[in-house]
């Protein structure tokens, strides 16, 4: 870990349980006991069937792309060094989508469907962050 640059994560309410989990490098994501249905931004309650009562459940950690745009303009000052960089969307095998970054494949390789792994980087004392690679 070197000194934090880059903006981190705000670790508030359900936010930070998701983080506490990619700080123990686990990926989980809530899902509804009563339907079964698996969601992520967490939420307070189902979307598909309303209810209030949910756990957070492993995930594989497998999926595959399903979008990405390639940043030409950094957002922030810490970017402007990385430009042109990709921001993915990888759909998980529970059916969530989550944004995230790639290690190791390049633009010209990327494409839909690509499959992928997760895998935690260390970027502060208290924090990891989720970031994919492609499976072999």
């Amino acid at each position: 870990m070197s000194e934090i640059t880059k903006p981190i994560p705000r670790r508030e309410n359900l936010h930070a349980e998701f983080y506490d989990h990619c700080k123990n490098h686990e990926l989980r994501f809530q899902q509804c006991f009563d339907c079964g249905t698996w969601r992520h931004m967490p939420r307070e309650c189902c979307e598909e069937c309303g209810s209030f009562n949910w756990n957070w459940k492993p995930s594989s950690g497998k999926g595959t792309l399903f979008s990405w745009t390639i940043i030409h303009r950094a957002l922030h000052p810490a970017y402007k060094e990385e430009v042109p960089y990709a921001s993915v969307i990888v759909e998980m095998e529970e059916g969530v989508r989550l944004v995230t970054e790639l290690d190791g494949i390049t633009h010209d390789e990327l494409e839909l469907g690509i499959p992928l792994e997760v895998f935690f980087e260390d970027v502060a004392p208290d924090v990891a962050l989720h970031r994919f690679r492609r499976v072999d």
